[in-house]
């Protein structure tokens, strides 16, 4: 932990922690002085290898080899973390602050919420159910987004004879429209080899999708912003793109300091006074990438279908991506 701790410092990176609670060999595991064995690790790690971004739970529970069930004591691992790291985000399937995205997929719902109802529910097997967690609850209590984690490899740990398995630059990039670009956040896992590093394989597929990344959205069509109109039942933003363009994406953001409020809104493209294409979507939330079949235009006009009250977009930005890396 303390090389890792100083290898992300040296590079600018930010540090978090997965520590499933889940040590069934343990021998007091499945009793009730457990939970206070795992709370002593979590206030270790936080206390000498801390501050962390974001500290990782999962709902993993079974029987340990003296054939007990530890019953978790989350109330109380939640109250150490947020007294030893009150900044530090925590992860689980409802929460507190991020949920799981109800898959390992590594894709949010194309209609994703921020929000999401935790009465009732707990961690593990009693969590909501996966389509919930996918989609999160339109009108939800609690602002807990989704985080989506996939693997760069079959499983999540690092076997030589899946070298050759490890996914393409251009399946990250399609998993990157699928999770980041659908308002949630990406948790690519990259396993260190049996070196303790990180594979030549994976490496390369890392790059291959920053290069597919940089190259795709470093120029948006459009240099100015959008415009906007506002009447009775909707919003209306319009962007000039200045000339015609060949257009296959479009990312909306919504300005989420103030919550999340779009339902549904329609994408229009224009050329000249033609109406050549439209497209809809539901929800925007942070970053709302949509893509599709190349169309020639020369000005985007976004509308707010359905929302709640007082709904905005805070950007809305043009690009021609390579044809192949069309959302599928």
């Amino acid at each position: 932990m303390g090389e890792l701790q100083k290898a992300c410092k040296e590079y600018g990176l930010k540090f978090g922690v997965y520590l499933s609670p889940w040590d069934r060999n343990h021998p007091k595991y499945g009793t009730a002085e457990y939970n206070q064995v795992y709370i002593n690790t979590m206030t270790e790690l936080i206390t000498r290898y801390g501050p962390f971004f974001e500290f990782w739970w999962d709902g993993a529970n079974g029987e340990g080899p003296n054939g007990k069930k530890q019953v978790y004591d989350f109330r109380k691992f939640e109250n150490t973390v947020r007294k030893l790291a009150p900044n530090t985000v925590v992860f689980s399937d409802i929460g507190p602050d991020i949920r799981w995205v109800g898959n390992e997929n590594g894709f949010a719902g194309k209609t994703n919420w921020n929000y999401l109802d935790t009465a009732g529910f707990k961690r593990g097997a009693g969590a909501p159910p996966t389509d919930t967690l996918n989609q999160g609850n339109e009108n939800g209590a609690y602002w807990i987004p989704a985080e989506c984690d996939v693997s760069i490899r079959p499983g999540w740990f690092y076997h030589k004879e899946e070298d050759e398995k490890v996914k393409t630059p251009d399946q990250l990039f399609d998993l990157y429209l699928k999770s980041v670009g659908r308002g949630s956040t990406l948790l690519l896992n990259v396993p260190p080899d049996r070196r303790g590093l990180i594979n030549e394989n994976d490496s390369i597929a890392l790059i291959g999708f920053k290069k597919l990344r940089d190259q795709n959205f470093s120029k948006p069509l459009a240099s100015k912003t959008f415009t906007t109109s506002s009447h009775v039942d909707n919003s209306m933003y319009q962007l000039k793109l200045g000339k015609v363009a060949s257009v296959n994406c479009i990312v909306l953001k919504e300005p989420i300091q103030s919550g999340q409020k779009i339902k549904s809104f329609t994408v229009l493209f224009k050329k000249g006074n033609e109406m050549v294409k439209e497209i809809s979507g539901t929800t925007i939330g942070r970053k709302r990438i949509l893509s599709f079949p190349s169309v020639e235009a020369d000005a985007i006009v976004v509308t707010i279908i359905e929302s709640k009250p007082k709904p905005a977009i805070s950007d809305i930005k043009a690009y021609s991506i390579d044809e192949s890396l069309i959302e599928k």
